[in-house]
């Protein structure tokens, strides 16, 4: 009985492994060795734990921030924007790939969903660099490198679901995730140019004829056009939450409505676009809630067993053995490999409820240690064999771009991510500096 939580998380991960849909594993699971370890009066515990999840006031931002990207993705925002850009630095080696990275950061500052921005830039994004004379690898890679920046860069929907399960403000790991976001969007544009520099061949600059068909006062009509809309978007929400004017939650339907407004204005709002985003948002957010109320009841289980005590334990004998550096590393290590084959949001509800605690009790920054965690995540979108952003980018790009051309493009911009997880780690101040400034902390 001492090691039934053991054997709990040995069940899950095997059934989640042999392809069980995650919802119904982690209930299943939870309920079995409910009965296994409480009897019947588990039933008595579980109805109260689902419904504490259900009233959280700060997972309502989920849906709103859910709606606010999926009505930015058919407002033609990124389209105007990625046009923009690429005339913007089209003139440098790797112009159009750095164009991508930016607007791929505007988008995650305005949008959060990954899956909405690497379908909307692999769609518009891959073909032009293709046309251009991009590597296949170089093209693919700085697309899903760039949409996963929606993972970290705030408003972040891991964010929100973090800072609920850790007890951490939403507000804080907002600006604690400011810096290490623009971190990696330079180490993104950094490697663009050295291998442009290097290799020309695989990043070459638009001809300067075609700039030249564009006037200066054209090119800044068009920037102030493309960046007014996102910027004024960032400012509704991000500017509400830092100036202390609105919570999370509220700052999440300013976002909404802000979204709608910026569709409507670019002419491409109908009946038709509300009902599907609203159905799209609806489904997602079923699915989160879903996923949510199954880990709330093995989190249940697995705490009552003593689960917390096991890990804590292991992780205490490492730490006697070891430095607590040590034991940081070894958490994040377990956490990349098992992006492997996880998604972002089964690792935010089965691992973190369970690591997170232990780790902030060894005397590590609550904040820091969240942040990252969401940086760690944000790799698992590009980890083969079940990175979602492959799978999105796969399937809008042209036939003659491969899987294989897709897994070798990401391979280098993972290796970037994680140079920027050990900057964060080496340098906590840029995920604690923010927030003691602006709340006090």
């Amino acid at each position: 009985m001492e090691y039934l939580p053991a054997w709990m998380f040995l069940a899950l991960t095997i059934l989640l492994m042999a392809g069980f849909p995650v919802t119904f594993t982690l209930l299943g699971t939870a309920l079995c060795f409910g009965l296994i370890g409480f009897g019947w009066s588990f039933f008595n515990l579980l109805p109260l734990r689902i419904w504490g999840v259900i009233t959280n006031v700060t997972l309502i931002a989920v849906p709103l921030f859910v709606f606010m990207g999926v009505m930015l993705e058919r407002s033609g925002l990124a389209e105007e924007l990625l046009d923009t850009m690429g005339i913007l630095f089209g003139r440098l080696r790797g112009g159009l790939a750095i164009s991508v990275i930016a607007v791929g950061a505007m988008l995650g500052a305005s949008t959060g969903i990954v899956g909405a921005t690497v379908v909307t830039m692999g769609l518009l994004a891959v073909p032009t660099m293709l046309r251009r004379g991009y590597q296949k690898e170089m093209a693919t890679g700085t697309v899903a490198a760039s949409g996963t920046l929606g993972q970290i860069i705030p408003p972040s929907i891991v964010l929100v679901l973090i800072g609920d399960i850790v007890g951490v403000s939403v507000g804080d790991l907002f600006l604690g995730a400011v810096f290490p976001g623009l971190v990696l969007v330079g180490l993104y544009t950094t490697y663009i140019l050295v291998v442009a520099y290097f290799k020309p061949d695989l990043a070459p600059a638009v001809p300067q004829a075609e700039l030249d068909a564009i006037s200066t006062g054209q090119l800044a009509v068009r920037v102030g056009k493309a960046l007014i809309p996102p910027v004024f978007l960032m400012i509704a929400v991000l500017g509400s939450i830092f100036a202390g004017i609105a919570s999370p939650t509220e700052a999440a339907a300013v976002g909404a409505v802000g979204a709608t407004l910026l569709t409507v204005i670019n002419r491409k709002f109908k009946m038709e676009t509300l009902r599907a985003v609203m159905l799209t948002t609806v489904r997602l957010t079923c699915m989160v809630f879903i996923i949510l109320c199954g880990a709330a009841a093995f989190g249940l289980v697995f705490r009552g067993l003593g689960g917390d005590d096991l890990v804590r334990g292991f992780l205490g004998s490492l730490a006697s053995k070891y430095s607590h550096g040590t034991v940081l590393f070894i958490v994040m290590a377990v956490i990349f490999i098992i992006g492997f084959f996880l998604d972002f949001i089964e690792i935010t509800f089965i691992h973190v409820p369970v690591l997170a605690p232990i780790m902030i009790d060894f005397g590590y920054d609550p904040v820091w240690f969240c942040i990252l965690i969401a940086v760690n995540l944000q790799t698992s979108f590009m980890t083969p064999p079940f990175g979602f952003s492959l799978f999105y980018l796969k399937a809008v790009t042209p036939p003659e771009v491969t899987t294989g051309d897709i897994y070798r493009g990401i391979v280098p911009f993972v290796i970037v991510q994680l140079i920027g997880l050990l900057i964060v780690v080496f340098f906590p101040q840029l995920a604690t500096w923010l927030p003691e400034i602006v709340f006090g902390r």
